[in-house]
């Protein structure tokens, strides 16, 4: 069996896992590491590189999900990281770290192709989004399967402030709301991204995707709305998957 190293950079922590990318699922237990304060580049590429030592039985290369506009490596964007990563070639860095060709791509991007390859989305056609509420709100779009990479749509405008600075998970930690109130503000949120991309199916991930079962019934679309399959390890297995999608192309 052959193992790729999937990792996935949070706000809070960065988590890794051993994926067996033919059965589609995480080998063994996640583990993780405190996110560097401020997720500056040097700081960050030495927590890669502690977790990768981690992981003697996955050889090959190595996936990233980062949390910032992806295009051939480099990052473009820095909305709850270090400014420094900006026009950085991030694959370069996590390469050095993991000492072995690594791949990074949108955080978002990746839990959504999880999502859709093996989890909530597997074989769904017409439009889906998949959102994650964490620190910020991710999203990963797709029409009938194909990505439509770095949508970024946690920056759109909601009731005059962007949508992650009204309704994400860090958001209700900080504002204390329960989790009426935040739902309250996660259906604006869904109902704005609705008017304006008419999804067939919304699928709810990040760190509260643990919690479902608390506050899923809240939540309303004319587009039906359903938790993560795989919920905190989607960016870890999709980080995977594009790492040796990468190495096959």
């Amino acid at each position: 069996m052959s193992l790729i190293l999937g990792l996935d950079l949070g706000g809070s922590s960065i988590k890794a896992g051993a994926v067996d990318v033919k059965a589609g699922c995480v080998v063994g237990e996640l583990q993780a590491v405190p996110t560097p304060p401020g997720a500056t580049p040097p700081a960050t590429q030495e927590a890669l590189a502690s977790l990768v030592e981690r992981f003697p039985q996955c050889a090959g290369y190595v996936g990233l999900a980062f949390p910032s506009v992806i295009k051939s490596g480099v990052a473009y964007s820095a909305a709850n990281i270090d400014k420094a990563w900006i026009g950085l070639d991030a694959s370069r860095l996590l390469t050095t770290a993991a000492r072995r060709p690594g791949f990074v791509v949108n955080d978002a991007d990746a839990a959504g192709v999880a999502e859709m390859r093996i989890g909530a989305g597997r074989a769904t056609r017409g439009v889906v989004m998949m959102l994650t509420f964490g620190t910020g709100i991710g999203s990963a779009l797709f029409v009938d399967g194909r990505l439509w990479p770095n949508s970024e749509l946690g920056h759109l405008e909601i009731d005059g402030r962007e949508a992650e600075q009204f309704a994400s998970a860090r958001v209700r930690t900080s504002e204390n709301l329960d989790w009426p109130a935040w739902c309250v503000r996660v259906n604006r949120v869904l109902a704005g991204y609705h008017a304006l991309f008419w999804p067939d199916l919304f699928i709810i991930g990040g760190g509260v995707s643990e919690r479902w079962e608390e506050f899923g019934g809240a939540l309303h679309s004319p587009a039906r709305i359903v938790p993560a399959v795989l919920r905190q390890t989607a960016g870890v297995v999709g980080a995977a998957f594009y790492a040796a999608e990468q190495m096959s192309s």
